[in-house]
């Protein structure tokens, strides 16, 4: 995917793909404050931002 592509809120699972990381992995990111989620809707799903996607994808491998 290329930046233009990209939506501007991932669910869990297009970014855990996007990353190459389980969704598991983004969950506990989110707990340690690595990467924030946001939560929105009764079921409290979480969406990730693009922009903070792209940040961890460029400035560092893997937290």
């Amino acid at each position: 995917m290329t930046d233009q592509t990209v939506p501007q809120l991932l669910t869990l699972s297009a970014a855990s793909k996007l990353l190459s990381v389980h969704p598991n992995t983004l969950r506990q990111w989110d707990k340690k404050g690595i990467l924030q989620s946001v939560r929105f809707g009764q079921r409290k799903d979480r969406r990730y931002k693009k922009e903070d996607i792209l940040k961890l994808m460029h400035g560092r491998d893997k937290p």
